[in-house]
């Protein structure tokens, strides 16, 4: 009964006592969204209602869920999301045999078994595939803790590369990181692989802070989901949108994660006479200030 997005930002809300309204950041790998789809990328505006005001640019999955224990197979997507599915063999093939890269080329060419995500960790794992960090996952989120690895320490030693214009808000508010990917490939072949690793994390946070920025009230702002487990994007992120006045929250003695959901439930549920009374009026009479 409660989308579990919607449960990641309500489980800080609740963590902190704040009743809303709220912008809230949801990035997880994956979760149930509304139209049936997977989510996990998400900008929602929430009070005890909530509302869905953009997402990532959906990568497809190849496979399916052995997608997201595969990354070669996001580098395959990233690929085909770049118009650049020729490479996709030639690349790919050497790590995991000519004839699996041709076969998840062919099924991005004809979108079979592509199901899309919006889902965050999944660009995770494009990134560390295309930067050589992960080819397969032994465990959950390997290739985002390498790829975290690799960004600190490339950090301590060195400043900061730049990072601007790597990404793009549509009109329909969807967040499009493609200029970052082609960004990594070319890191990737000339061996700069660490500096795509801050590079990713670098530009991801300031893509999230410019998406947040471009809404109206300058709400505070939750960060929700297991992509927030994350230290530098999460560090990096509160402290872009700090400079900028913006109230963050973040999970505290609670998990970002899964295991915090239950709480996001039971603030949800806490206040379902209200979302009741929500839920008859169009989205656009529901106040958001």
């Amino acid at each position: 009964a409660v989308q579990h997005h919607h449960a990641h930002v309500a489980a800080v809300m609740a963590e902190h006592g704040l009743d809303g309204p709220v912008l809230g950041l949801a990035l997880d790998g994956v979760g149930l969204g509304s139209d049936g789809a997977a989510w996990g990328g998400e900008l929602l505006w929430v009070a005890h209602a909530w509302r869905r005001l953009g997402h990532l640019l959906p990568l497809p999955l190849p496979g399916g869920d052995i997608a997201a224990r595969e990354p070669w197979r996001l580098t395959a997507a990233a690929l085909h999301l770049l118009g650049r599915d020729a490479e996709i063999t030639p690349r790919l093939g050497p790590l995991v045999g000519e004839q699996s890269a041709g076969t998840v080329a062919g099924m991005l060419r004809r979108e079979l078994n592509c199901p899309p995500s919006s889902g965050a960790g999944r660009w995770f794992d494009a990134a560390a595939g295309i930067l050589g960090l992960s080819v397969r996952q032994q465990a959950e989120a390997e290739a985002a803790i390498a790829l975290e690895r690799s960004a600190s320490e490339y950090l301590a030693v060195n400043a900061d590369p730049v990072v601007d214009g790597l990404w793009r808000i549509q009109a329909d508010g969807v967040l499009d990181l493609r200029l970052l990917l082609t960004r990594l490939f070319d890191l990737a072949d000339h061996g700069r692989s660490a500096e795509g690793a801050a590079v990713f994390h670098l530009a991801l946070a300031a893509a999230l802070s410019d998406w947040v920025l471009q809404q109206p009230g300058n709400l505070p702002v939750m960060l929700g989901g297991g992509c927030f487990a994350n230290r530098l994007l999460s560090a990096r992120l509160t402290q872009r949108l700090s400079a900028c006045g913006v109230q963050v929250f973040t999970a505290q003695s609670v998990s970002c994660g899964d295991a915090g959901l239950a709480l996001g439930q039971g603030w949800i549920a806490a206040h379902w006479p209200e979302l009741e009374s929500q839920a008859a009026l169009p989205l656009e009479e529901i106040p958001c200030a």
